[in-house]
């Protein structure tokens, strides 16, 4: 039980020096069980080289465990690239190959499209300036019937006014006449 240095029995030199000059000798096999009592209670109570060993097996198994867990990592990063290098890559190649007809049709559609756009603005355009013109000759026409009606109005409150002048005339005379009668 006993560590290195404490194993067998000391020279008595060794005794002394450790003891001192002048102090009792310690070479006695009560001094070597005092010892190795004092040995196995550090071991007991000192749990260093203990939690030591656990750490490095713990540290040893975590590293074997995230070593295989790394390693299933990158398989399957291998197998998805091969998969996509194999498979994925010819697929999405074909695709773009028979892309390109499809993209010139669209084109061409989208250049027919622009067309119609512009055709549809253009006319909307004459539409409009048709439509404003069309306002503006109304509008013409309007004012032109207008005046022509004030000058109609005009005409008729004039004949009017000659009329109610002769009316009044008329009337006039009729009572001149009715009053001479009347003296009779």
């Amino acid at each position: 039980m006993s560590g290195g240095g404490s194993g067998g029995a000391e020279t008595p030199g060794a005794a002394e020096a450790a003891s001192g000059a002048g102090g009792p000798r310690r070479d006695g096999p009560a001094h070597l069980v005092i010892k190795d009592i004092g040995e196995i209670h550090s071991r007991l109570l000192d749990h260093r080289p203990v939690i030591q060993g656990e750490t490095r097996y713990f540290l040893k198994e975590f590293e074997e465990k995230r070593g295989l867990r790394e390693l299933r990592a990158l398989e399957k990063l291998r197998s998805v690239t091969g998969e996509t290098s194999e498979q994925t890559l010819p697929t999405c190649a074909d695709a773009l190959r028979d892309l390109g007809p499809v993209l010139q049709r669209l084109a061409a559609a989208s250049e027919a499209v622009g067309s119609l756009q512009r055709r549809e603005q253009e006319w909307r355009r004459v539409q409009q300036e048709c439509s404003s013109a069309r306002e503006q000759r109304q509008a013409q026409r309007l004012d032109e019937l207008r005046q022509e009606q004030r000058g109609r109005e005009a005409a008729v409150d004039e004949e009017h006014q000659r009329a109610r002048a002769r009316l009044q005339a008329q009337y006039a005379r009729m009572e001149q006449e009715l009053g001479r009668f009347a003296a009779f």
